[in-house]
């Protein structure tokens, strides 16, 4: 039973009737049809109405969100040290900046929506055409649509513009085939749509593009109304296009969310990177790390208070409210948690969006993806994934259109076990080729008879069709690549087919002869068929079948006896890479035509189990053959896959060919593309090895599994050291066998062994797969121990299923349509740009990221350390440290921009050494900086520098007289004087970090400093009205106004940053890429020493300056020192400029030192 969304009094059945133009089918019979659906596409997840409530719904189901939600209500409820501003501005500032990231994409859907929905398009009405607006066409309307239009809802083909009542679509934008497929109208259909009384039954909507069910009854005069089937052939697609037809009218049975385009664009899952759950990770740490926090200072605070005369003076003595000790405890420690709570940086999250975001844009605008041939390059679909390009450990490609071109050329064919290549002299067949039957003659040819009997079967044994009007042989329109290419095989040795009229086939013989064959039948190929055959009937009156398909798929249906002759030829053609095609015919007599007929009428007018039914028809017809020869067509490599393979490989990527080929033809491609080498041993998998023991193929496979696991796994540290490499293949039917075994624990202990195989192999072949084969073997790797990050890459629609299951999906842009690309989460035109996509791009996004991520606890670490060490010097009275603004202010202005700056542009390795030493890529591989020991240490930075802030600037104030006129510096002081170095320091930290600058990076990074030192003259230099009290009033001007804390300020900056200046300056590239990038790493270093030494000579004036003033009571000594300083060590850069401020201090002084 299939589940739509019809009426409100819809039932649950298992099909729909349909009135064909709204008629009854009867002249006695009411009207009465059921609701169906609209024929609007909504695509958006938002309305007007329901964007704002359900938005903030979704950020707020984000931990960090949620708790600073939560932080901002107690800070509104609670009496707490600190103004609400300062948790809820940070959070209106996230939550609006995702608000309108995300209410822009949905409006970028309503637009795409609106392009469908208000599409006009003709319906027949009452014998008039009306133009109406796609959203209005309702199930049972009549639908006329032009050449080269879409079809706006899935219709029923009831008439064509062409004689032969066909039409030719494309459906590249659902399944991924960019060839023409054929549709027929339903047979005996009138012409005169106006007074056509039909029905229609069919199953209810269902996703499976290639799956229709249904039946028309025609009805005419009160009579027997008459039956025909319907079938795929004659459905139409919702966003298929119309094709070498000028025009053709159906009725319409699905329309909007019930068409299969909808339904097949529902449930596409959410990818989460790693780094997502890392920062997840590191948020418990700094969370626990709050809370403790916390716990310990409301602890500390009643035991402090428990002193005598510590916890009611009698000045201040408790209230009634005050005195209920568990409230005022809870009180307390919400306090602290406000307090502390900027901890946790909830910014991070709204600069990981905009860098991932704005990062996305540097691989749509890279120049070496653009590709001449199809004028486009790289496409981003999802930016949250970028990271991960620089985290892939398994790729999986497809082989034909990823590995290869999907551009196929007939190269041979063999007919009767007789070899034949084409040579341009020659006009007719040429038999100059050894043979590989069991003649074993040069020189020699099969019969005339049979080679014509095989080019006939060539040119019948199709679905090609001739343009209109025709055109040059390129013109032909197929449904597959293969077909045009054996018709133009056909074509070099004489036979041409003209093309299809009426149900008539027309071929031009050699002798310049047209033939013409009735079309009675097209059994279509399907995937587990693996063949297709038509039923034809010639001028003489002879039936006759022809088949083509797979050698496993034809050989058991011929007579045994031929196909020896032919079998060595198509092992041989797909060893060297060709992808062959065996070629069979068969002669039906009038009874064996007859009951095929009436088997074939009776599957197609079935509504359940039609496609079972039409299989055994098919299978039962095609037995007993004739087997004819075989073809081989070649499809030639991508443009540098070899080269990407490699490279790939170099990178410790291990790389998995999954494709629908046989064993041969796709073993002879991964040799071609490196990816095995001539020393690689091959273990194989298949239905053949599991034959060659003569037992039950379990038994075989078992023991198989068993030797291939010692000899790739246990002695695996051997082998490694004889410099011995692996290859695996496996075949679709025994991964069956491996994956559904007999007994659960078979299958589970056959899976881990399968799996500890293929990880030890250098690269992993599996054929003969189906689509979803392909995406359990993706699933399987994925949830394998360790969890590592696959990538799977493809060209079309058989490779979505395992693209949507990798962690990341790549398209080809390819010959088979855009279904992959549009399904993918990147899509670039060749294979060969994702050597650059991964180990460039994805080697820099991840770094960036990781380094963002890190930074930023640092940052936050750095700030609330030193306001917890205060709360030991305050009484535990959650005090501020640091004014408001700077509370609020600190990650949205003063430290965001250097950051996003340098998570954008940072590349500490250039492009070209990324791309000339593939090894570096392992260096990151597995999470490397974002593991505990890297956050370890920047945890621990944070700590070292939170100390030094918080008492260097302690030891300062030791000193009483920090003015020159006498007046000592207050607790906001001392926090203006830590919050200073904080902010100077950790932007100084990040620009010795940069190893590329840019003219932004030196904008964003001086421009930082500099707003905030103007922010602080600002803030504290005005009255403001709106403040209750403002305890910042000339605070920074004062303070720059003691020569003290200037020193205090520079020193601790060096102290802080000294460690990292002298890594920087004496740190040499290390491991396997030292070689490589010492050299091309020089500049990046001096950069870093000229940086570094600019900090030491901006310093070098004032660190003895410093030690005077620590044992000076005296500014006017002081003066002299630092002006008999000045005059012997003549500052020669722009620190001069830095002691400018001091000296109006003592103008008097200073002229007695320049007069010196």
């Amino acid at each position: 039973i299939f589940r739509t969304t019809l009426g409100g009094d819809e039932r649950r059945v298992d099909s729909r009737t349909i009135y064909v133009g709204h008629r009854s089918g009867s002249t006695n019979e009411a009207i009465n049809p059921p609701k169906f659906c609209d024929n609007r596409i909504v695509s958006s997840k938002y309305t007007v109405w329901n964007f704002l409530p359900k938005n903030l719904f979704e950020q707020f189901r984000r931990i960090a969100n949620f708790y600073f939600l939560i932080i901002f209500l107690v800070q509104v409820i609670v009496d707490t040290p600190t103004s609400p501003v300062t948790s809820g501005l940070p959070l209106f500032f996230v939550i609006t900046v995702t608000a309108i990231k995300q209410g822009y994409e949905d409006w970028l859907r309503h637009k795409a929506d609106n392009e469908v929905n208000k599409y006009p398009v003709t319906v027949l009405e009452d014998g008039s055409r009306i133009r109406k607006e796609s959203e209005k066409i309702k199930v049972g309307d009549v639908v006329e649509v032009d050449e080269d239009e879409t079809f706006p809802c899935d219709l029923i083909l009831l008439q064509s513009s062409r004689d032969d009542g066909t039409c030719y679509v494309t459906t590249a934008s659902l399944d991924g085939e960019s060839n023409h497929k054929t549709h027929y109208t339903v047979p005996d259909a009138e012409r005169d749509l106006e007074s056509l009384n039909a029905t229609i039954e069919c199953e209810q909507p269902q996703p499976d593009l290639y799956k229709f069910v249904g039946r028309m009854h025609i009805y005419t005069n009160n009579q027997e109304p008459a039956v025909r089937s319907l079938g795929p052939e004659n459905l139409l697609l919702k966003g298929a296009t119309l094709k070498n037809t000028q025009k053709i009218c159906g009725v319409a049975v699905y329309t909007g969310m019930e068409t299969k385009m909808a339904l097949n664009y529902q449930g596409k899952s959410q990818k989460r990177s790693a780094v997502e759950k890392s920062i997840n990770a590191f948020l418990l740490v700094y969370l626990c790390i709050l809370v403790s926090k916390a716990l310990v200072c409301t602890t500390l605070k009643y035991v402090w208070q428990s002193k005598p005369g510590q916890d009611e003076p009698w000045y201040n003595e408790k209230t009634d409210t005050e005195k209920n000790i568990p409230l005022v405890m809870l009180t307390d420690f919400l306090s602290f948690m406000v307090l502390f709570n900027f901890i946790i940086p909830v910014s991070m999250y709204v600069t990981v969006e905009m860098q991932k975001f704005l990062g996305s844009f540097f691989i749509t605008w890279d120049k070496d993806f653009f590709d001449p041939e199809i004028q486009e390059g790289a496409l981003v679909n999802t930016s949250d994934l970028n990271e991960e390009l620089g985290q892939v450990e398994y790729v999986f490609t497809d082989k034909t259109g990823t590995l290869t071109q999907n551009n196929m050329e007939f190269i041979e064919c063999c007919i009767d076990g007789f070899q034949y290549k084409y040579q341009d002299a020659s006009s007719e067949l040429d038999g100059f080729c050894v043979t590989d039957g069991p003649l074993n003659k040069l020189q020699q040819k099969a019969g005339r008879e049979r080679e014509e009997l095989f080019l006939r079967a060539l040119c019948l044994c199709h679905t090609v069709q001739m343009p209109s009007p025709p055109q040059e042989q390129r013109g032909f329109i197929a449904s597959s690549p293969d077909e045009v290419a054996l018709v133009k095989g056909a074509m070099r040795y004489g036979f041409t087919f003209l093309g299809l009229e009426s149900k008539n086939m027309k071929i031009l013989n050699r002798n310049n002869d047209v033939e013409m064959y009735e079309l009675l039948h097209v059994l279509s190929f399907d995937p587990v068929r693996r063949r297709m055959s038509v039923i034809v009937r010639s001028r003489a009156g002879d039936t006759l079948l022809f088949c083509k398909g797979a050698d496993s798929s034809i050989f058991p249906r011929v007579r045994q006896e031929e196909v020896e002759r032919i079998r060595m030829h198509v092992e041989r053609n797909a060893t060297e890479g060709y992808r062959t095609l065996c070629v069979a015919y068969k002669h039906l007599s009038e009874e064996e035509y007859r009951q095929a007929e009436e088997g074939l009428k009776e599957a197609r007018l079935a509504l359940q189990d039609r496609e079972e039914k039409l299989m055994a028809v098919y299978n039962q017809v095609e037995t007993g053959m004739s087997l004819i020869g075989a073809t081989a067509v070649e499809d030639r490599l991508q443009e540098e896959a070899a080269e990407t393979m490699e490279a790939l490989q170099g990178a410790g990527i291990k790389v998995w060919v999954l494709t629908g080929d046989k064993m041969e033809t796709a073993k002879s491609t991964c040799y071609a593309c490196r990816l095995f080498q001539r020393h690689t041993e091959l273990l194989e998998l298949t239905v053949r090895t599991l034959e060659d023991g003569g037992r039950r193929r379990e038994e075989r496979l078992h023991d198989l599994l068993i030797e291939y696991h010692k000899k790739a796994v246990q002695d695996a540290p051997s082998v490694k050291a004889a410099n011995q490499d692996y290859g695996f293949i496996i075949d679709g039917a025994t991964l069956s066998m491996v994956l559904n075994s007999s007994s659960e624990s078979n299958s589970s202990r056959y899976k881990n062994l399968f799996l500890q195989i293929c990880f030890n192999c250098t690269a992993v072949l599996c054929c003969r797969m189906a689509p979803l084969q392909k995406a359990q073997i993706v699933k399987m790797v994925k949830n394998s121990k360790g969890s590592p990050i696959t990538l799977s890459i493809g060209d079309g629609a058989n490779d979505v299923s395992m693209i949507l299951e990798a962690h990341v999906g790549i398209g080809i842009k390819g010959k088979e349509g855009r279904q992959a690309v549009r399904n993918s989460d990147y899509a670039i035109p060749k294979l060969k740009h994702l050597k650059k996509l991964l180990l460039a791009h994805g080697h820099l996004y991840y770094v960036r990221i990781a380094h963002l991520v890190q930074y930023f606890f640092y940052k936050n670490l750095c700030f609330i350390l030193p306001q917890f060490l205060y709360q030991f010097f305050c009484g535990y009275s959650q005090q501020p440290l640091y004014d408001a603004a700077y509370l609020t202010m600190y990650n949205i202005c003063f430290t965001s921009m250097p950051i996003l700056a340098y998570s954008l542009l940072e590349q500490h390795i250039c492009l070209e050494v990324l791309l000339d030493n593939a090894i570096l890529y392992r260096e990151i591989a597995k999470n490397a900086m974002l593991r505990w020991g890297p956050f370890l240490y920047w945890t621990l930075l944070g700590v070292f520098h939170g100390l030094l802030f918080f008492f260097g600037v302690r030891y300062l104030f030791s000193n009483p007289a920090l003015q020159d006129n006498g007046q000592v510096f207050g607790n906001w002081s001392y926090g203006t004087i830590v919050f200073t170095v904080l902010v100077f320091t950790v932007t100084l930290k990040l620009a010795l970090d940069t190893r590329h600058w840019t003219w932004v990076n030196h904008f964003v990074i001086w421009g930082s400093l500099a707003f905030y030192v103007f922010f602080s003259f600002f803030w504290g230099g005005i009255i403001w009205p709106f403040l209750r009290q403002q305890r910042l009033y000339f605070v920074f001007a004062n303070m720059l106004s003691s020569v003290s804390a200037w020193l205090v300020i520079i020193l601790l900056i060096l102290l802080s940053l000294l460690p990292e200046i002298l890594l920087v300056v004496f740190r040499k590239p290390r491991g396997p890429r030292a070689r490589q990038v010492e050299l091309r790493e020089t500049h990046t270093h001096l950069d870093s020493l000229s940086l570094s030494l600019t900090l030491c000579l901006s310093c070098s004036h004032f660190s003895l300056l410093f030690m005077f003033s620590m044992y000076s009571k005296c500014h006017d000594r002081l003066s002299i020192y630092f002006g008999l300083f000045c005059f012997l060590v003549p500052p020669k850069d722009s620190s001069f400029l830095l002691i400018l401020p001091t000296i109006h201090v003592f103008p008097s002084e200073m002229k007695y030192i320049c007069g010196m």
